[in-house]
């Protein structure tokens, strides 16, 4: 008879297409994403005839990690906190996700060159067991809540990716509210919704948005270009269905991305729509792409009057690849984050890092 961590690794193979696959090897490192832990987690409930989240990949990521969760007679709940990267340096790294709620940085986190542990939050109702948040400030404290589990004062380093850069930015009001240190707040290309940005700005978005479809459209092959432009306008006067479809309208489980994930977006959007920053009297380390196509060019002019000290960082790639596929230049510009931090926080640390810091430049 077949063990657990055999039976998993032919699943594994068969669904990730390659062979050997080691226990060890963490999922989203051997080419894994979201349609296929789907595939992963189906192909699971038809062999152990059981419904398992297809979020439960983030927590267990490897085949020994996940035969282990498989062999006990009930699974735990989660929290939201997943560990992506391992480090005993304090303060560890939280990192906010964008809209879909889901961690998305495993590989970006093992580019980063850093002793912190580095932990992704995934979003409540991606596991498809709560329902979703649609306030930021709720999404805030509920993310504040397990943070403190893991570090009960602080300093808190909170990094957030597009939507998720909002969401941290909340958290640290939060965070200074209850007299707690936020050592460092890192906001990636995130700004609020068009509706918070001043007359002028709106005027220059939709010149600049509608150029980048103009673009996009002359890039595409004639016979699409109709079905894009119907899509764009479709999104531009809500015209939406409430609830968006699942990839796979036969999955009636509920737990899987592809009906999760639509709900999450949801709700976050509609979070998104209603969340209007307010002033932070602290330090915001911002990172933005040389590619403007749908967001302002120029996040002083957005943040400048918003945060007490801006520093703006600009980096090659656009918006949606610099934290899945075009990683290198974030993981940089965050390498260099931390090490600032913890010199100027933690001076007796400065010593030995000479190696690490010439494998970044490399």
């Amino acid at each position: 008879m077949l063990t657990t961590i055999e039976t998993l690794t032919s699943i594994w193979q068969r669904v990730l297409q390659r062979a050997p696959i080691r226990a060890d090897e963490n999922f989203f490192e051997l080419g894994g994403t979201d349609a296929l832990a789907d595939q992963l987690f189906s192909e699971i409930a038809r062999v152990y005839d059981r419904q398992i989240p297809s979020a439960t990949i983030g927590h267990a990521s490897t085949i020994a990690a996940l035969a282990t969760l498989l062999e006990q007679p009930y699974f735990p709940r989660f929290k939201p906190v997943v560990r992506i990267k391992n480090g005993d340096e304090q303060p560890p790294v939280f990192i906010a996700p964008g809209l879909s709620g889901n961690v998305q940085f495993f590989k970006l986190a093992q580019h980063i060159c850093t002793e912190h542990a580095i932990y992704g939050i995934q979003a409540p109702g991606i596991d498809g067991q709560e329902e979703p948040l649609d306030r930021v400030e709720d999404m805030a404290r509920f993310y504040i809540d397990s943070l403190c589990e893991h570090l009960s004062d602080g300093p808190y380093v909170l990094i957030g990716y597009s939507f998720g850069g909002l969401v941290a930015l909340e958290m640290a009001q939060l965070l200074l509210e209850q007299k707690k240190t936020v050592g460092l707040l890192v906001m990636l290309d995130a700004y609020p919704h068009p509706r918070y940005l001043t007359r002028d700005l709106q005027r220059r978005l939709i010149v600049q948005r509608v150029k980048g479809h103009v673009r996009n459209m002359r890039e595409m092959p004639l016979p699409s270009v109709p079905s894009y432009f119907a899509g764009g306008l479709k999104r531009m006067l809500h015209l939406a269905g409430p609830f968006p479809e699942s990839d796979n309208p036969a999955d009636t489980s509920g737990v899987t991305f592809a009906q999760t994930i639509p709900l999450v977006k949801q709700k976050a959007y509609a979070a998104y729509e209603k969340y209007q920053p307010r002033f932070y009297p602290g330090k915001v380390m911002f990172v933005t792409t040389e590619t403007k196509s749908f967001f302002p060019g120029d996040p002083t002019a957005v943040w400048g009057n918003l945060v007490s000290e801006l520093v703006v960082d600009v980096i090659p790639g656009d918006h949606l690849d610099i934290a899945t596929t075009e990683f290198e230049g974030l993981a940089s510009v965050l390498t260099r984050y931390l090490k600032q931090y913890t010199d100027e926080n933690f001076p007796e640390r400065a010593g030995g890092r000479v190696e690490q810091d010439e494998t970044v430049k490399a």
